[in-house]
């Protein structure tokens, strides 16, 4: 019998630490603002690596915040330009895709000029949410 050797494919992806800690700065930006949020961190290819809510967070932002996440990482756009985006009758029919949210929230991550995934911020207005995410990026030390 012959031995298997695996196939390994090098792939970008955020690392293990990174989204616990990601979902930690947004939290923390959140409570600053009075906000209670779910956050979501996905890798490149949608797959969930950290989940957090705040006790006060309706539940209905814990779908959203995944939501975000995974447009953010599908397409590496923030989810905030879509509206822009979806203006053009030909994209439009993108909105209609499962998981797909055009609101402000969702970031790419961006490492050494990769995409490794994504986070979904869900809870404030589309703006803080935004803003929620920006900060949490910035702590870390993705590329924004």
């Amino acid at each position: 019998m012959s031995s298997l050797t695996p196939l390994y494919i090098s792939a970008a992806t955020v690392c293990r630490t990174a989204p616990e800690a990601l979902a930690y700065a947004a939290i923390g930006a959140a409570e600053k603002m009075g906000i209670a949020v779910s956050v979501a961190v996905v890798d490149a290819g949608g797959a969930m690596k950290w989940f957090s809510r705040s006790d006060q967070a309706p539940f209905l932002t814990a779908d959203a915040a995944i939501d975000k996440a995974w447009t953010a990482a599908s397409y590496g756009y923030p989810t905030h330009v879509w509206n822009e985006y979806l203006a053009d009758p030909k994209l439009q029919p993108l909105s209609k895709l499962p998981r797909f949210l055009a609101l402000g929230g969702g970031y790419p991550l961006i490492s050494s000029g990769k995409l490794t995934g994504g986070i979904g911020v869900s809870g404030g207005t589309y703006l803080q949410d935004q803003q929620i995410a920006e900060a949490a990026i910035r702590a870390i030390g993705f590329d924004l």
